[in-house]
């Protein structure tokens, strides 16, 4: 049996313990201990790192009557051993899990929807509900949570009795046994939980929902708390204004900055197709009309371009080839006709010389790695 410090505390940082066992696993050393400040993975919290007399603790996991410490090195059973948590690491898990809690509890008293999902990454929270909300109650329940943070109010984790937990109303994501502990965050959430959370909501920092994906039949919100809510907003910060100084605009003008330059883009682009196009048709002035076959190499156009040039030619001839590359890297290629099966044609192609893909008549286009000279013998042979 172990004794839970982390429980009592969550702000131990470090603790002497007795060594119970230690055996060689398939990931490191497992160590039991007598007592522990390292809380294990569990409730969707990610395990705490740390040291255990310099030994270093890769991970910790809960094995109901025990934890269960993976260590790099052995330790003897028997002796005494000083361990250390790794706090940063912990602090960050106390400023996520607050956050997340209040921020379903909120939820859950505004909109009725369950959190049915918790997941603490390494840079980001993830939370599943319900149901859909939209930007207006997303926004809504952000301000209160913070609301709540500002506020500092403080946070019980206790262990009511039987008597007491029948008469209280709390969040829980499944059927608990044995004794519950239950965090209270007044005015925001109750809620049965085994994590590490901070004394006052002021501790948390900023909680800020960064996106919100459908998932299954409710929402995922990815949520950033606390430090890693601040180092969010340094990022996004640094990148506003490196792009302000790119748009020569100021920092709270950039999204107008931005549509100002797609449609700069845009015009530019229908300006390009416009010359494209005369291009196109200048250099199909010379076919001949109801000419046998055209094959024609062209650099440096685009699947879409290589198909509008097939277009124009094959308007004047039985059959049209257009390909853009060159020897050394490949071509991508375009071949139709309104009186030739291309379909077979581009197979026994492809066939022939390695090449990629297919389509439906009147029209194939693909990709073939072979030379200019081998692309015109093959048409020379096949067609004359």
């Amino acid at each position: 049996m172990t004794d839970r410090l982390y429980n009592k505390d969550a702000y131990l940082q470090d603790f002497d313990a007795e060594v119970l066992s230690c055996e060689e696993g398939k990931k490191g050393y497992e160590i039991v201990l007598d007592r522990t400040a390292f809380f294990p993975e569990g409730g969707g919290q990610p395990a705490d790192r740390g040291w255990l007399d310099g030994v270093e603790v890769l991970d910790v996991r809960d094995k109901k009557e025990y934890v269960l410490h993976i260590c790099d090195k052995p330790l003897k059973a028997g002796s005494r051993v000083h361990g250390n948590v790794e706090w940063n690491r912990r602090f960050l898990h106390m400023q996520q899990h607050s956050g997340e809690h209040i921020l379903s509890g909120i939820i859950h008293r505004l909109f009725g929807y369950d959190n049915i999902g918790f997941h603490m990454g390494k840079d980001f929270v993830t939370v599943d509900f319900s149901g859909l909300l939209t930007e207006e109650q997303i926004a809504k329940a952000e301000k209160e949570a913070n609301e709540v943070v500002f506020s500092n109010r403080e946070i019980k984790a206790e262990y009511p009795s039987r008597q007491e937990l029948a008469s209280l109303e709390y969040r829980s994501k499944k059927e608990i046994e044995g004794d519950i502990r239950i965090v209270t965050v007044p005015g925001a959430d109750v809620c049965a939980c085994c994590g590490t959370h901070v004394h006052r909501t002021g501790e948390i920092g900023p909680i800020k929902v960064i996106s919100d994906e459908h998932y299954k039949s409710g929402i995922r919100l990815t949520l950033e708390v606390g430090w890693k809510a601040l180092e969010d907003y340094d990022m996004k910060h640094r990148n506003a204004k490196e792009i302000s100084a790119l748009l020569s605009v100021p920092p709270e003008m950039i999204a107008d900055g931005v549509e100002k330059q797609q449609e700069q883009i845009q015009a530019l682009k229908n300006a390009n197709i416009a010359l494209k196009q005369k291009l196109f048709e200048k250099m199909t002035e010379g076919i001949e009309e109801g000419s046998r076959k055209e094959i024609l190499f062209q650099e440096d156009l685009n699947s879409v371009e290589v198909r509008r040039l097939a277009d124009l030619i094959c308007a004047k001839t039985e059959f049209a080839a257009v390909f853009s590359g060159c020897d050394e890297e490949g071509y991508k290629y375009v071949m139709c006709s309104n009186t030739m099966d291309v379909v077979a044609l581009g197979k026994e192609f492809n066939k022939v010389l390695n090449g990629r893909g297919g389509g439906k008549n009147p029209m194939i286009q693909g990709s073939v790695q072979a030379s200019q000279d081998e692309i015109r013998n093959f048409f020379t042979d096949k067609m004359g």
